[in-house]
């Protein structure tokens, strides 16, 4: 294959993987904003709360995303556009691959998020709650400035593990359609005949991606963590108590 074509593919390759960190970035960022809305919600302890909490819980946690996506992709505009009539707003919605993609990832993993965020915040200290209370700071105040920064530490490897699920699940949108790198990757090794150099192209982006998350996840880990007791620090200085 001539050097021109295959730069010409690897320039297409790289058109999709921008679709794909697009779909994964603002799909994570919808994934946080859901998981943190449930979190708190469940917090209330109210039983309609609770029990939407379970519904929501059991049909997306229960449920493939790619049966979710295709949920979306093909009743999505049918539906959409009922809702909208029952308000007289005779609009036609269209839902896009990309649209239904995004939807998707957002719903499934939000459940997961919810999950791991409620567990940060039931193991942050009451005693930090009734510190806050006893100082008088605002509810706002202590939830932003003193409980988050915990609930972020302490959620942070199962977040991590959900934006790596979020970013691999992002192929299956291109089963709708969407025109991100594995769709890309199966054009190209087609036109070609190089499936192999083509789907090796994009495993290695994927992988790359993985490896600096990791690498990321680690250093907001050792920021996060600044400040805090280790427990070898805490052996060295009992032991040196002791002499």
């Amino acid at each position: 294959m001539p050097s021109s074509s295959l730069l010409g593919y690897c320039e297409y390759l790289l058109a999709g993987a921008a679709i794909t960190v697009e779909l994964a970035v603002s799909g994570y960022l919808l994934v946080l904003i859901v998981g943190a809305g449930w979190a708190l919600m469940r917090r209330l302890n109210n039983p309609v709360v609770s029990a939407a909490w379970r519904v929501y819980a059991s049909i997306f946690m229960g449920v493939p995303a790619v049966l979710v996506m295709f949920l979306f992709y093909y009743a999505g505009s049918p539906t959409l556009s009922s809702l909208l009539a029952l308000f007289r707003w005779q609009v036609r919605v269209n839902v896009t691959p990309f649209g239904a993609g995004l939807a998707a990832l957002t719903v499934v993993q939000g459940a997961y998020a919810a999950e791991v965020i409620s567990s940060a915040i039931r193991n942050v200290s009451r005693g930090q709650f009734e510190a806050s209370r006893a100082l008088g700071i605002r509810p706002y105040q202590t939830w932003w400035y003193v409980i988050m920064p915990q609930v972020a530490r302490l959620a942070l490897p199962g977040l991590t593990n959900i934006w790596v699920s979020v970013l691999k699940d992002t192929a299956l949108v291109a089963l709708a359609g969407l025109n991100e790198i594995v769709m890309r990757s199966r054009t190209a090794s087609g036109a070609t005949n190089e499936p192999f150099l083509f789907f090796m192209l994009a495993a290695l982006f994927f992988i790359v991606f993985s490896a600096a998350t990791l690498r990321g996840s680690a250093e907001v880990e050792r920021r996060l963590n600044r400040g805090l007791a280790r427990p070898d620090n805490d052996r060295r200085l009992l032991a040196g108590e002791r002499t």
